[in-house]
């Protein structure tokens, strides 16, 4: 069950572990490339700052980003700036989001987001979470997908499963997490793609699952049992 008030919390943890590890970064750090391709850390951080003020409009009814190329001409022109004015810009735009989600309001409205895609209100805060958690790993500062909360990475593999669920161009596929206890519902097995032709599972750690889900790994360290691994779209 989604708890939008326990996520805000979540948010909160997990920004202030992201702004007190990129507390030490200096001009040639930050204007020093992330593990996204093409994007500086300052991209990163600058990302950041954008999705905040865009989930507080997303909260508030208005258009997530004006244009999509608005959006890219916002992180590019923040990219450059020095470190205090980017950490300061995600600390006050991370609160400004914190308070939009504090007040009073029907969490299982429906709001739009970018293109056209629409969620409950209550998964806001959560979608916020993904953005704090796997853009902190972006970072490449020392935080992996390894340290991210087992909770966290459980839901998140879950969300993309159900992403990718019912597309004809990603084979049925089983996930199962091998360093999960299985018997519980959702402990550590996941289904997702369409459903022609025989499904493939895929093994491997809960980190390797998501890095694999989320664009972030090749799929080195997952099994498939001589099946080819799934290629997956972009997100």
């Amino acid at each position: 069950m989604i708890d939008p008030l326990r996520d805000l919390a979540s948010v909160r943890e997990a920004t202030d572990r992201l702004l007190t590890a990129a507390a030490g970064l200096d001009d040639a750090a930050v204007a020093g490339p992330s593990r996204l391709p093409g994007w500086s850390r300052g991209h990163v951080l600058a990302h950041l700052s954008r999705n905040a003020e865009a989930l507080v409009n997303v909260l508030e009814a208005r258009p997530m980003y004006v244009s999509g190329e608005a959006r890219e001409a916002d992180i590019e022109r923040d990219a450059p700036r020095p470190p205090a004015v980017q950490l300061a810009d995600v600390r006050d735009t991370a609160a400004a989001f914190q308070a939009a989600g504090e007040v009073p309001a029907d969490w299982s409205r429906t709001v739009e987001l970018r293109n056209g895609v629409t969620d409950a209100a209550a998964r806001v805060p959560f979608r916020r979470l993904v953005e704090v958690e796997l853009h902190h790993v972006d970072l490449g500062i020392g935080y992996e997908l390894e340290d991210l909360p087992e909770n966290f990475t459980d839901r998140e593999i879950s969300f993309l499963s159900e992403r990718f669920s019912g597309r004809p161009d990603v084979p049925p596929t089983r996930i199962v997490a091998s360093d999960r206890k299985p018997g519980a519902k959702d402990a550590g097995e996941w289904h997702t793609g369409g459903t022609e032709g025989a499904p493939v599972t895929v093994t491997g750690p809960a980190a390797a699952l998501l890095g694999w889900l989320a664009g972030r790994r090749d799929g080195t360290g997952l099994d498939t049992a001589g099946a080819l691994l799934p290629k997956l779209p972009p997100l």
